[in-house]
C-alpha cells in the first residue's frame, strides 16, 4: 500500500550501480513521491560514466564532489551534510540512502532517531552495521527474481539470525495456541531490524516461512494467513 510520504533520494554514485536506478525508483514508489533525487560523486571522473546516462532520465540532481585526497573523496561528507539539512529544513518524510559505504550508518541512526523511515540500497559488500541501521535495505546485486537466487530450505534453515527473528516474533505476537498473525509477525521483526524476504530470494513472508519448512501455516476466519511452530511428531 502507498503511504503517499515525500521521500529525499540521496545516491553515494561512487558506491552504486547505476542500472540499478529503476528497481530503486519502483521500489520506493510503494512509498510515496521521490521529490528529491540527487547523486554525489566526481563527475568528472570515467568511473562514474555509467551514471551520467541516467540522471536526465531520471531528473536526477548530480551534486559534483571533487576527490580531496587520494583514494579518498567527499562524497560521504556531502550527502551527511544534505541529508541533516534537508531534515530540519523540509518536509521529509523518508530518506532513501543509495550506498555500500559503512560510514552512512551513523547517518542512518540520526535520521531514524527523529522518527523518519530510512530505505537503504546497496551491494552485498555493504557492511551489517549499514544494513542494521536503516528501517529497511534491500541488496542491489542479488537478482532476487531468479528462481536459482532463492536460497534453499537447508540453507534458511541454517540462518540463525532469521530463524531467531521469526520464532521470537511468534512468540512474543502468538496466542495462547501459538497461532501468530503473519502480519503481526512481519511487524515485530521490522521493529527490530531490517528485514525483506526478496533479500532471501523469496517476494512474499509467506512464501519464505512456508519455504523454511518448521512452521505450520493457515488461513483463519478472515481469510488472514496465521503460522505457528510445526509441532514435533512422534
Amino acid at each position: 500500500m502507498i503511504e503517499h510520504k515525500n521521500i529525499a533520494l540521496l545516491i553515494d554514485a561512487d558506491n552504486s550501480p547505476a542500472p540499478a536506478i529503476q528497481t530503486i525508483l519502483s521500489e520506493l514508489a510503494r512509498y510515496g513521491t521521490v521529490n528529491i533525487r540527487r547523486a554525489y560523486g566526481n563527475w568528472a571522473s570515467t568511473n562514474l560514466k555509467g551514471w551520467t546516462g541516467v540522471l536526465q532520465d531520471h531528473a536526477i540532481q548530480p551534486i559534483q564532489q571533487f576527490d580531496l585526497t587520494k583514494g579518498k573523496n567527499a562524497t560521504d561528507i556531502a550527502m551527511t551534510i544534505d541529508a541533516m539539512d534537508l531534515l530540519y529544513t523540509r518536509q521529509i518524510d523518508a530518506f532513501c540512502l543509495v550506498t555500500s559505504d559503512c560510514d552512512f550508518a551513523p547517518l542512518a541512526t540520526r535520521i531514524l532517531s527523529d522518527g523518519k523511515k530510512v530505505i537503504g540500497f546497496g551491494e552485498r559488500k555493504a557492511p551489517e552495521a549499514f544494513v542494521n541501521a536503516c528501517s529497511t535495505f534491500l541488496y542491489l546485486d542479488d537478482e532476487t527474481e531468479r528462481p536459482d537466487a532463492r536460497r534453499k530450505p537447508k540453507e534458511l534453515r541454517g540462518d540463525s539470525k532469521l530463524m531467531n527473528l521469526i520464532r521470537d516474533a511468534i512468540a512474543a505476537t502468538g496466542d495462547d495456541d501459538g497461532w501468530a498473525s503473519l502480519s503481526r509477525i512481519g511487524s515485530h521483526i521490522s521493529n527490530q531490524a531490517s528485514f525483506d524476504p526478496r533479500n532471501y530470494g523469496y517476494s512474499r513472508l509467506s512464501d519464505l516461512v512456508d519455504a523454511i519448512g518448521l512452521f505450520e501455516l493457515r488461513r483463519n476466519a478472515d481469510n488472514h494467513i496465521e503460522v505457528r511452530n510445526a509441532k514435533k511428531k512422534g
